[in-house]
Parts: structure tokens; sequence; C-alpha cells
């Protein structure tokens, strides 16, 4: 492990490590990635070389992330993804070669909440992680708030539709953005839907 600064530490004090499963067929890469995790206060569970160890592994450990490769043997990423995301065991993170539109669509339909193309760097796969573990509670939310299928997704439009109003008109990144909608649904005891609403007809 490498050695933190003061004030790493003491945010990981702070606050349990965020636990990751990793999934990666090729040994090199997958070192260096838990490396990665690692120097970035994020502690590895367990790894794998395929798909199917990893969706049992999410189930055993229930990690806050499961970042893996799109390419594996045995079964691949994105269909481990979808198995992933039906048992909503943890967001998804998926490790590319390709950014191909196909890919990338196949990857989202999944329920992968983000993906990184190869070769990535510390500052392409953190962002990455921060934005899927956000996505996720984000849908967590939304699905506790309403049972039916069809209501969540025309909330989740809804709500989407009026973030990216907050985000241009009040400069709020996208975590930020849902939070002032959560809080303001709390605030107001409206539901957070009623509270996109009435941004989307506000906000113009």
């Amino acid at each position: 492990m490498s050695e933190q600064t003061p004030l790493e530490s003491e945010n990981h004090d702070q606050q349990p490590a965020r636990t990751v499963v990793v999934a990666e067929d090729e040994a090199l890469i997958r070192l260096d990635i838990v490396e990665i995790l690692k120097d970035q206060g994020f502690e590895v569970l367990a790894e794998t070389d395929n798909g199917k160890t990893a969706v049992e592994l999410a189930e055993k450990h229930r990690p806050d992330l499961v970042l893996m490769d799109v390419k594996m043997p045995i079964m691949d990423g994105i269909e481990a993804a979808g198995l992933i995301n039906e048992k909503e065991l943890a967001p998804v993170v998926l490790l590319t070669a390709f950014s191909q539109k196909e890919l990338v669509d196949r990857a989202t339909e999944a329920g992968a909440m983000a993906y990184v193309v190869k070769p990535f760097s510390p500052n392409d796969l953190i962002p990455a992680i921060e934005v899927a573990m956000s996505r996720y509670e984000q849908l967590r939310a939304l699905k506790s708030e309403v049972s039916s299928i069809k209501e969540q997704f025309e909330t989740r439009k809804l709500v989407d539709r009026a973030k990216s109003l907050l985000i241009t008109k009040m400069g709020l990144s996208e975590p930020e953005a849902f939070r002032w909608i959560q809080k303001t649904s709390m605030d107001r005891r409206l539901s957070m839907r009623e509270v996109a609403e009435t941004i989307v007809k506000q906000v113009q």
C-alpha cells in the first residue's frame, strides 16, 4: 500500500473505505487497476479473470462497485453487468479497448453506470467510478420512491431533465444537482418527480 498524506489518511479514517470487486482477464492490467484503486483509498475485496465469477463475487461480497473488462472468457463483462444490475448488487464500471457506439449502447442497456476506454490513467478511471456510484445511488433513491417500472422510467426522464437544467443554470455538478432535488423534495415534503416537474416548468 502506498504512503498517504496526513490529509488523505484523515479522510479515509472518517469514512470506511469503499469496496470494489475487480474482473479483468489480463493479469498485468488487473495489477495496475488494483494499485490505482488502493492508492485512491478503495478496498479491493476480490479479483477474478472472468465475468461469471465476477457475478458470484458481487453476490458474496456486496461491494460498493464492480469494475470489469468487457472482453473476458466464460462470460463477457456486458452479460455479467446485466446480471449484476438485475440482482441490484452494485454499480458497474466497464473497461473496454473500444469506444464504438454499439458497444456503449449494449453496456448502457445492461445497466453499466459508466465505461472507461483503455489505455486509461487514474484521471480517467476515478471520475468514472464517482459518476457510476453517484448514478447508482440516484436510481436507488428514485426506485424507493416509485414502485412501477413505467413510473420509474418517466420519473427518471423528468429528474434527468431537471438535473441538466440545474447544471446549466446554476453551474452545479451532476451529483450536486441530484442532491438539490432530493433535499428540496424532503424539505418540502414533495416527491422528487413533483420537484423535477416544477424545475422543468420554471427553469427554462
